[in-house]
């Protein structure tokens, strides 16, 4: 959608909320062009002040704007509150409370949309509805209700006039792209017009809850039985939802971000990042369809009866229920909710991704910038021994650093490690897909979430049983095509035994002769010499082993003789190939 477009988007009543927030983008873009493009030049960026407290400000300005107003401003502070992993915790406990003082509409409004949507009146929808909301997030709130049926549910409702507020928001997140790419070291690497749309895209199917009740169905069935014994996702009422409402089952269990609460409860943190490390592996890597959004206010963790309490008659927790601390070590689920955000991991970008993974694991350098380049992230022409070796400093710098250890010991390594590699850096080789950003955003809220759960998590570690799982993986299907190119050739393997006597006959006989002509621009004739005789070693020997195998086919030994005239054959063939005319 052109820019123009994007400023027509915007209703008559949000007009002036565009403008404020295209004021703030704009600002935001104009800081960092000044600060770090125009004094990042020598002698200049002595003026320039400390980059933590220029964060510490933006953080500040970003967090009052976001609660004034609302909208998609809140979606980017509770992402960059989250990235604790690269971020001061300065600027991470600024943005913090994002998660939870997103103010909330009145309950009034609510019932209104819900009557609206819906086209009856609240009471012969619900038996009971709060009016107090459980949680209020940037496009909706939630409401705690009770079904004529006695279930306990939770009731999520989109803000009134959000649709109109999305679309100045994208008109002002619009105008600051448009600046942002006169930056051409940006604008080369990312799509900026392609990002824009697909993030308006992705911000607009938010506001689709049929489409989100479609989402949960889908993920339970991708995940199989084996993950789905140890996640929980929420049971959807139709009769009870609509475009604008989702009625869902509560199961407002323990927050994931809650460590005293999960330690209370006999729930080891460590074992809470562990299950959702491989859960999102696997959702990235198996079954391509990916919870992009996985902040502390979507995620729960639901604590289950311990053996003992079990036989004594307890059956489960509901939510809210205080659950009794045990020694032993307490069984749980981890719980997902909002399924606005999610993504399919693109399949011409499967197979680049599983090897990134096992050059990772493997500390694999070469492996991972090999998976660069099947994935297009490398522009043409970038200095492939370079980068190469940019990656193996890289392994070596950061080897052995947990990510609770990364502030205080990997931000000083990287310091180093860009000072030696600025020039490679600075030349941006890499092209990023925008397809990918949002599972990338995904990723590095994981990572910051799994910090705080566990500091000793060691992602390299927990890599492994994926790199060795993807490394046969990637055996199986190499045999496969193996196979598939020793199938091309059989059909011609009747010929074989003809062609092979005649030119062994020749051979013996003195009369096989090869005739070389180079051309004007042809390279010189000792090596036309030195490669036509490696091919026609490569005839002799594919003869030599056609006629090994007539003989073990001879006295009884089948299995082996096939081999060798499937050897033979491909040996022959490569060989006239690469002797033939050019």
């Amino acid at each position: 959608m052109a820019f123009t477009a994007f400023r027509q988007c915007v209703p008559a009543s949000q007009r002036k909320r565009f403008r404020r927030v295209r004021r703030f983008f704009l600002g935001c873009v104009w800081h960092f062009f000044f600060w770090d493009i125009l004094l990042d030049r020598p002698f200049l960026h002595r003026f320039r002040p400390p980059l933590p407290p220029r964060q510490i400000q933006a953080a500040r300005k970003l967090r009052r704007l976001a609660l004034e107003m609302g909208g998609v401003l809140i979606k980017l502070g509770q992402f960059l509150s989250i990235r604790a992993d690269i971020l001061p915790p300065e600027v991470t406990s600024e943005l913090t409370n994002l998660q939870d003082e997103v103010p909330a509409e009145s309950a009034a409004d609510m019932i209104a949309v819900i009557e609206s949507e819906l086209g009856r009146p609240l009471g012969r929808i619900f038996r009971d509805f709060s009016r107090t909301p459980l949680a209020a997030a940037s496009l909706a709130q939630v409401h705690r209700a009770r079904l004529f049926s006695g279930e306990t549910v939770v009731v999520k409702i989109q803000r009134p006039a959000i649709a109109d507020i999305v679309s100045a928001d994208l008109a002002a997140i619009a105008i600051a792209i448009r600046h942002l790419k006169k930056w051409k070291a940006l604008s080369r690497r990312v799509d900026l017009d392609w990002l824009l749309r697909e993030f308006s895209d992705i911000t607009r199917r938010e506001l689709d809850f049929e489409r989100e009740a479609r989402n949960v169905r889908e993920l339970r069935e991708r995940l199989g039985p084996e993950v789905r014994s140890k996640v929980c996702l929420p049971r959807i009422y139709p009769e009870c939802s609509g475009g604008r409402v989702l009625t869902m089952e509560d199961v407002g269990f323990i927050k994931i971000s809650d460590r005293e609460a999960l330690l209370a409860a006999g729930i080891s943190p460590g074992d809470v990042a562990d299950r959702l490390y491989h859960i999102y592996m696997r959702q990235v890597f198996e079954t391509f369809f990916v919870h992009v959004d996985p902040h502390p206010g979507n995620l729960f963790v639901r604590p289950l009866p311990t053996p003992a309490e079990k036989a004594a008659g307890r059956a489960l927790f509901l939510p809210g229920e205080a659950v009794p601390p045990t020694a032993a070590g307490r069984e749980f689920h981890l719980v997902f909710v909002d399924f606005g955000m999610m993504a399919h991991t693109p399949r011409r970008l499967r197979a680049a991704l599983r090897e990134y993974v096992v050059a990772v694991g493997t500390r694999d350098a070469g492996g991972i910038v090999a998976s660069y380049i099947k994935a297009g992230f490398l522009l043409p022409g970038a200095d492939i021994p370079r980068i190469t070796a940019l990656h193996e400093e890289l392994l070596r710098t950061f080897e052995g650093i947990r990510a609770g250890e990364f502030r205080e010991t990997g931000i000083p390594r990287a310091k180093d490690f860009l000072f030696r590699y600025r020039e490679l850096i600075r030349e941006a080789p890499f092209q990023f897909q925008a397809d990918m950003l949002f599972i990338l955003r995904a990723v590095g809220i994981l990572s910051g979430l799994a910090t705080h759960l566990d500091l000793s998590f060691d992602i390299w570690e927990k890599s492994i049983p994926y790199a060795e799982r993807y490394a046969g993986k990637a055996l199986r299907e190499e045999a496969l095509g193996n196979l598939r190119e020793l199938a091309r050739f059989l059909p011609h393997l009747s010929l074989v035994p003809v062609r092979m006597h005649e030119m062994v006959s020749l051979a013996l006989d003195g009369g096989l002769t090869i005739q070389t002509r180079p051309a004007a621009d042809a390279p010189r004739p000792e090596r036309l010499i030195a490669a036509a005789l490696h091919s026609l070693a490569q005839v002799v020997a594919g003869a030599a082993l056609c006629l090994s195998a007539t003989g073990l086919y001879l006295h009884g030994a089948g299995l082996p003789a096939g081999a060798l005239y499937a050897v033979s054959a491909i040996l022959f063939f490569r060989g006239l190939r690469k002797l033939s005319p050019m």
